[in-house]
This record gives C-alpha cells, structure tokens and sequence, in this order.
C-alpha cells in the first residue's frame, strides 16, 4: 500500500523513543524517523535505559526491537502497560522483529504492541505503520490477562447466542419494527438508475 500523497501529518513536534541493542540498527532508525521530521528522539541500547525514558519523559511513540541486550521487547512491553505509570501505560508501540513467524506477532500482540513489523523494512513501510497508528481507533484494554489496544479490529458484537462482556456491545436481538414495511415498488425506485441533472 503506497502512502497517499494528500495527506500530511506533521511529526515535527512528536516525542518517539526509539529501543534496539544493536547500535548500526539504531542508528539506521534514528536517521528514518530524523527523515519523518521527528526532532525530539531519545535513543536506547537496552530495556533499563528504556524503562528510565518512559518514567521521566512524556512520549507519543515508542518504537523498539523485540531483543534487548538486558530483557526481551515483549519484557519490556508488559512492564510499560502494568507498572509503568498510568499516563505512560497505552503509549503507542510498534515493535520490531527479525522474525515474522505467526509465535512472534501474537507474542507480540499479546504482550501489548499497537503493531509489528518484520525486518528488514523499508523507510515507507515504516511511516505507514507511523500513520496507522496515528490513525488507530480501537479502544485500550485493560484486563486481569491482558493490558493493551483492543484486538478486536471490528467491533461486531458478541457471538451469536452470547451475552456481550463490554459496555458497548451490540445486543443480539432483534426489536420489533416501528415503522411500516417498504412496499416492492418503493424498494424499486431506491434500486433503479435515475439520471442527475448538473
């Protein structure tokens, strides 16, 4: 999916951290989101520096890989959406993987990540999944197994058969009419091709 040239979103004044203990590849990241016009980054080589950023800076992002020299990603992950304090537990987090393997994405998934993405990834790529989770709707979740964005991409209401578990589950039945059927001729008019003057 190429980016849309019409849109615009100004990452100027956005606060990214950006996690990897590889050094080449945390450089390569910071000179991409340094290319996204982010001007406020802090760099992290390992889960403790990460940990010390999120309780004493105020971030929009969180951009990390799933292996640190000290604790794993997804280590890190369910500590920020537990422990961390409560204006930094649903930071947006896209997390990083040399692996794309289905036991990877759902670790990562439910471990709290907004979105994961397998390297070797392309600048283009990245900023997509910037703007998706820009532009991400779902609710967070906070529950006695799992803390983080609904993964739930639809919220098509419970199974059928089943009560809804949420507040804003739909309900299952069906109420009476309350106004009168469509007779078949109204029903064609909506259907039939009309011409629209200019």
């Amino acid at each position: 999916m190429a980016l849309d040239p019409k849109i615009r979103i100004n990452l100027e004044r956005s606060v990214v951290m950006l996690a990897d203990g590889n050094p080449t590849a945390l450089e390569a990241l910071t000179g991409m989101v340094r290319g996204f016009g982010v001007r406020k980054q802090f760099k992290c080589k390992s889960g403790a520096e990460a940990m010390h950023i999120v309780k004493t800076q105020e971030l929009d992002l969180i951009i990390m890989d799933s292996i640190m020299p000290d604790m794993d990603g997804y280590d890190f992950l369910r500590w920020l959406r537990r422990e961390a304090q409560p204006e930094a537990q649903f930071t947006p987090v896209i997390m990083l993987s040399g692996h794309a393997a289905r036991s990877t994405v759902e670790k990562s998934r439910d471990s709290g990540s907004n979105f994961v993405i397998a390297k070797p990834f392309t600048p283009e790529l990245l900023l997509q999944r910037i703007f998706w989770v820009a532009k991400d709707e779902r609710q967070m979740v906070k529950a006695e197994n799992y803390v983080g964005p609904d993964r739930r991409f639809k919220n098509l209401g419970p199974p059928l058969g089943m009560k809804g578990r949420r507040k804003g589950d739909l309900s299952g039945t069906i109420g009476a009419a309350t106004d009168p059927n469509m007779d078949q001729n109204d029903i064609d008019m909506l259907l039939k091709p009309s011409r629209v003057a200019l």
